[in-house]
């Protein structure tokens, strides 16, 4: 059983959605904001979590912070209609996905599933339908898919469940181009619906990410208009 971290202010919501995830097998804890989820994260951490973004005392761009330096775990931003520029900066801060407000729990529950099997599968945890992947080595990227852990000339490099599955997927053939669609269907699953913007922000987090340990990093090419392609150094 899946433990779910729902952290809201909004009680109806909290009510609701716990309810809904609980129906389908989930266990969930709920909080009313960051910093009261912050406190609970120090005794353990749930296997993913969601956050709303608009929270009194820590709302969910700092407790994402907070979470990031100790943990990948899956995590999922709720946010309003018109919140376009937080949902950017939570993305290429370590979201691994958002729900607009209002939201179909259905679609909730959908994407939270995604993110799970996703786990289960960088885990080698899937119920022994799937391998491990075997170590893939490309210059100096190495990627264990098994132990989900990257290195970078010798580096370690912490990246979300998305960000190592997209990487994974341009590292695997170098030199070929993957457009954006491409990349949606490794990051997501046909049902769950996302735009452009959304890979766009992933890739320039993961670049982020590699330059923090190499200031120099340029193996992920952009060809716009076109999707993104690896070139191996």
């Amino acid at each position: 059983m899946a433990k779910i971290a729902l952290v809201d202010d909004d009680r109806n919501i909290l009510t609701s959605v716990s309810l809904t995830l609980e129906a389908e097998g989930f266990e969930v804890e709920t909080y009313h904001d960051g910093q009261q989820a912050l406190e609970a994260f120090e005794r353990r951490f749930p296997d993913i979590a969601v956050f709303d973004i608009k929270m009194p005392r820590m709302d969910g761009m700092d407790l994402l912070q907070h979470v990031r330096r100790k943990t990948s775990m899956p995590v999922i931003f709720l946010t309003s209609k018109d919140d376009e520029i937080d949902e950017v900066l939570g993305l290429r801060m370590g979201a691994d996905d958002y729900v607009k407000k209002p939201f179909s729990q259905r679609l909730l529950v959908e994407r939270i599933r995604t993110l799970l099997r996703r786990q289960d599968v960088l885990s080698g945890d899937a119920g022994g339908k799937v391998e491990p992947s075997q170590t893939l080595v490309r210059g100096t990227l190495t990627m264990d898919p098994a132990r989900h852990t990257v290195t970078w000339k010798g580096r370690d490099v912490t990246l979300t469940v998305t960000e190592f599955l997209l990487l994974q997927a341009l590292a695997q053939r170098p030199g070929f181009v993957k457009s954006r669609d491409q990349l949606m269907d490794v990051a997501y699953d046909d049902q769950v619906y996302v735009d452009d913007r959304t890979i766009d922000s992933h890739i320039k987090r993961l670049r982020k990410k590699m330059r923090s340990v190499d200031d120099e990093f340029s193996a992920i090419e952009t060809l716009y208009g076109i999707g993104y392609r690896y070139n191996q150094d």
